[in-house]
């Protein structure tokens, strides 16, 4: 495990200076994704095994699919207003809280061994369930975005009308098929998953975006008849 902490700690220490170049915080984001495939190939170097070679391609697929989309999100715009209140410190702030906190998600991966049970590869059907929804989720936004005409209103079509947040339940979902797929009597992997579902529940995800819409009419509205996280069937409007 102090294996994986250190390859950690040197690949966001790279990003940090990067960032210091480019003069932007939230290239955190964009290595979040990127930091995940490393950990995984690095883990399936030192210990090969079936469920870390499925592993590795699985989080490989949602990891550069992730960048890739942050990356074109940010581009060309100015950086993540999230980032202006660690201009101080970002180093410690940004870059080794957001790599202790993949180390902790990556525990299911740094600790599995053995082979593969029929329960193992049940992690494969929620990791796919999961990146689907993420993955399309991101997909209806981005063309709701590039849309003129629908600047300044709420996307509530797709997923988005089951779910306020189906892309950050798609990701919560994944990491839940990771656990699984690499479980066996090391339960205290569980801390992956679990923070993962704390951070985004609680903590960088749901809670910043609702504040964010606080107020909005259309917002309110489309709260009181959709789902926050789990997707299910959207309440009728009363008349």
């Amino acid at each position: 495990m102090m294996t994986s902490a250190f390859i950690i700690w040197f690949y966001m220490t790279v990003w940090y200076f990067i960032a210091l170049l480019k003069k932007r915080n939230d290239l955190a984001d964009t290595a979040w994704g990127l930091g995940f495939i490393l950990v995984a190939f690095s883990s399936f170097i030192l210990e090969p095994n079936q469920k870390l070679l499925i592993s590795l391609l699985l989080i490989s697929i949602w990891g550069f699919r992730l960048a890739i989309h942050i990356y074109n999100r940010n581009k060309n715009k100015k950086e993540d207003p999230r980032y202006e209140q660690f201009k101080n410190s970002p180093y410690l702030k940004v870059f080794m809280t957001q790599g202790f906190l993949m180390w902790l998600i990556c525990w299911p991966i740094i600790n599995s061994s053995g082979d593969s049970s029929w329960f193992n590869l049940l992690g494969i059907l929620i990791w796919v369930f999961g990146f689907y929804f993420e993955s399309r989720a991101d997909r209806e936004l981005k063309n709701f975005i590039s849309n003129k005409a629908n600047k300044g209103k709420i996307m509530q079509a797709g997923l988005w009308s089951l779910s306020r947040h189906p892309n950050y339940f798609g990701e919560v979902t994944m990491w839940w098929g990771i656990w699984l797929l690499n479980m066996n009597s090391n339960w205290w992997t569980l801390v992956g998953p679990l923070t993962i579902t704390f951070l985004i529940l609680k903590v960088s995800g749901v809670p910043m975006l609702e504040k964010r819409y606080e107020g909005n009419q259309e917002f309110e509205e489309y709260k009181k008849r959709v789902s926050v996280f789990i997707p299910w069937w959207p309440k009728k409007p009363k008349k």
